[in-house]
């Protein structure tokens, strides 16, 4: 069983088109973003959408960068972290 962590769930889409699918906000206020995608071949493209965003978040003066970035992938093999610190995760990592 995975441990219980107390986030709340949401998604995200601003003004520009730019979208989000899972935003995990933390008891603490950090918060953490997630892209879904189905195959190995768009893992760069979420990429890209995901640190878009945060770099249009550092600008703003109150905002507040995510602690982790993610693309769940459909049809990966492994989990890994990128070299632009972007965790991608196969959707069967989340199985019991």
């Amino acid at each position: 069983m995975g441990d219980h962590v107390g986030g709340t769930l949401y998604h995200y889409r601003d003004y520009l088109g730019h979208k989000i699918k899972a935003i995990i906000v933390l008891p603490n206020s950090e918060w953490c973003v997630f892209e879904t995608k189905l195959g190995a071949n768009q893992i760069d493209n979420a990429t890209d959408n995901l640190l878009t965003i945060q770099c249009e978040l550092e600008a703003s003066p109150s905002g507040k960068p995510p602690v982790v970035h993610g693309v769940i992938c459909g049809m990966s093999n492994a989990t890994y972290l990128r070299p632009d610190r972007v965790f991608v995760v196969p959707i069967t990592a989340f199985k019991h």
